[in-house]
């Protein structure tokens, strides 16, 4: 496990995942009297001052999100509450959190931070601390004159917008942040990534259509989160006045109908599309047919839950998928159905020599409701034709043993990375992971849950939980996880990975 110390040597100490807050403690080391002072007025900090700081430790932070820091200190305070014994009205808390978070922005900046990566990640919900801090960004421009990469994402929508009892107050503060962030846009003229997302793709247009930037000759990833594309124009001008631009990725959006494709399909420059995520709200027709067939080689990421519109037939819709797009590497599945099972064990064939992520799932209530084979067809074909080498992959529907020793047997050539495995009857088939799995030394990371895991956060059904058999697989170099820290099913976490 990587320490508070290592993790702010490294650069980026809010984006690990830990409930140990102290790094955020020994930033606060380096404020002056007059910050002590403001934050002492809230609650008494002075014991987490300490004379024995080895280093200047803000100096090492490379890599700055608004948004991790921003729940890092709302984690950590709420922590210090609790530790401390205090008890005071929500708007302290608030108002503390706030001068904590300005506090190290400022500590940040008077340590002259030599940042490579800026993360303006912005949820509405907390848009005064985020003003705040973009407010001192420009009041101190040489703070971001060295960063490499600055990206931006945008997460807001009704909900967000309106959180607030002053709904003008609210829509007053959307509309000063987006003032700010397109001053530090135009200030340092090195956007790279954007992330849109819901009902503020046309405030943003804005933008991406501005000639006052330079992210023309920057920008070269867009993301378009859950964004209702019907009534917008201009979206060719948008793409195709982006000169490096090299990924777009399409996540829950809608309707992909010919109005959005006649503004893309005629492009002159290359549709980069490498992401698209359906669900049930996708209305699909053939117009997506015709965005597959021209950008499909540039599809990278296919992740698609079962249940959208059947304007055009599924079969088609894989065939499609299976002709036109060869480079997939990051698959997911969701409520798979025996009637077109064959074609995607036919598609996951196709994209073997470049496959890395497979995920396959059939909720446990729709087998209930089902008598079909589906599950069994799975195993009895997908072990022959999984790549030599798999990052991760995901089984989450029932199993019936004999099918799964079959599977097991067919994939012995196949090594996984991450293994994660979600059943009905996840204790009778161990003793054929371990034979199959575990004594072959076929995955380096494990995890193993049972279908009637309750909600409430109980691993008691895992094999994490089993300590005996976490021993025994440790003997082979194979560690057991939580399912919980194998599984992909984070949509924005998701997002931030891609590039």
């Amino acid at each position: 496990m990587v320490s508070i110390i290592d993790s702010i040597i490294m650069g980026n100490p809010f984006s690990i995942p830990t409930k140990n807050y102290n790094f955020i403690e020994i930033y606060l080391c380096n404020l002056n009297d007059d910050l002590k002072s403001k934050l002492n007025e809230y609650v008494s900090i002075n014991n987490l001052f300490s004379s024995n700081i080895l280093f200047n430790y803000p100096s090492f932070l490379k890599h700055l999100s608004t948004q991790l820091i921003d729940s890092s200190v709302m984690e950590w305070s709420m922590n210090f509450y609790s530790e401390n014994g205090y008890f005071i009205d929500l708007n302290s808390i608030v108002n503390f959190d706030r001068l904590v978070h300005s506090s190290l922005i400022k500590i940040f900046i008077e340590n002259e931070v030599n940042l490579y990566t800026l993360d303006i990640d912005l949820f509405f919900y907390h848009g005064e601390i985020y003003y705040d801090n973009f407010e001192l960004i420009l009041q101190h421009p040489n703070f971001i004159h060295n960063i490499r990469n600055l990206n931006l994402y945008i997460t807001c929508n009704s909900f967000a917008r309106f959180s607030y009892n002053n709904n003008d107050d609210n829509n007053d503060m959307i509309i000063k942040n987006f003032t700010s962030i397109s001053q530090i846009i135009n200030l340092h003229q090195n956007l790279k990534k954007i992330l849109l997302s819901y009902d503020n793709f046309p405030l943003y247009q804005r933008l991406l259509l501005s000639k006052d930037y330079n992210c023309l000759n920057t920008l070269n990833t867009i993301i378009l989160f859950r964004i209702d594309f019907k009534g917008l124009n201009n979206l060719d001008k948008v793409f195709e006045q982006l000169n490096v631009l090299e990924s777009i990725h399409i996540i829950y959006c809608y309707p992909l109908n010919i109005g959005f494709t006649q503004q893309i399909i005629n492009l002159t420059k290359p549709f980069k599309l490498k992401t698209l995520i359906l669900d049930d709200g996708a209305q699909i027709d053939e117009s997506l047919i015709l965005l597959l067939q021209k950008y499909g080689d540039y599809l990278e990421n296919f992740w698609y839950e079962f249940k959208f519109d059947r304007s055009i037939s599924r079969q088609q819709f894989f065939e499609s998928i299976t002709k036109y797009c060869k480079n997939i590497k990051f698959f997911q599945i969701s409520e798979v159905e025996s009637q077109n099972i064959y074609s995607i064990l036919n598609l996951i064939g196709n994209i073997t020599q470049n496959l890395n992520y497979l995920s396959i799932n059939k909720s446990i209530f729709l087998l209930t409701q089902s008598n079909d084979n589906c599950c069994s067809i799975i195993l009895q074909n997908l072990g022959q034709i999984l790549p030599i080498k798999l990052e991760h992959l995901y089984l989450s529907f029932s199993i019936e043993i004999d099918d799964f020793e079959t599977f097991l047997k067919n994939s012995q050539k196949t090594f996984i990375k991450k293994l994660l495995i979600n059943t009905t009857n996840s204790r009778n088939i161990l003793p054929f992971i371990k034979e199959y799995i575990m004594k072959r030394k076929r995955v380096k990371y494990l995890a193993i849950a049972d279908y009637s895991r309750n909600y409430k956060g109980s691993y008691d059904n895992e094999l994490f939980s089993m300590k005996d058999e976490v021993k025994e697989f440790e003997l082979y170099n194979i560690k057991i996880k939580k399912c919980d820290d194998l599984y992909i099913g984070n949509e924005l976490d998701f997002i931030k990975e891609l590039d």
